[in-house]
């Protein structure tokens, strides 16, 4: 797709077809990632992906809204160090939400739907992925090919109105 065609495509995708990702795919949809810009160049991530059935279902019972990843063909789970600070946590959740952007863009891209999902009990993925204990889940990215409906450029997106968010010069 063109840049701005993949922008306008992508969207969450929660239900997905029972096919695998090819690894080449999921190996751009990772070096999207690994190449995402960070503060001061810190790269705060370390990415694990999860293609295992049986891991995926544990992965989503993570969260109350996290359904979606137990029937994901891969999830990549976002993993930091644990910050030391308020400013700390910032940047990395800042850094973490432009590389989960650019996986999302890439995936897109491919034809590949994703949804990312929050993490509310993090002793069950630093169980299942066996996390070091100075390090947290920051979310999880979960990919697949969509149910019923290809990506493509979204007509009429479910947006606020441009003249409502877009402010000039001054609020």
């Amino acid at each position: 797709m063109e840049t701005w065609d993949t922008i306008r495509a992508r969207r969450n995708v929660r239900a997905y077809e029972d096919r695998p990702i090819p690894p080449e795919h999921l190996e751009r949809i990772l070096e999207a990632a690994w190449r995402t810009p960070s503060s001061m160049n810190e790269q705060p991530w370390d990415f694990v992906v999860c293609t295992d059935r049986q891991t995926l279902k544990q992965l989503a019972e993570s969260w109350r809204y996290a359904t979606h990843v137990g029937g994901s063909a891969a999830t990549v789970v976002l993993v930091a160090p644990i910050p030391t600070d308020q400013d700390a946590r910032d940047w990395i959740s800042y850094d973490m939400g432009q590389a989960t952007m650019s996986m999302m863009l890439a995936a897109a891209d491919l034809g590949i739907g994703s949804s990312h999902a929050a993490v509310d009990d993090q002793a069950l993925v630093r169980r299942v992925l066996g996390l070091p204990d100075d390090r947290f889940c920051v979310g999880l990215v979960a990919f697949g090919y969509p149910v019923n409906r290809p990506l493509s450029p979204v007509a009429r997106p479910d947006r606020r109105p441009m003249g409502e968010v877009v402010h000039h010069e001054r609020w």
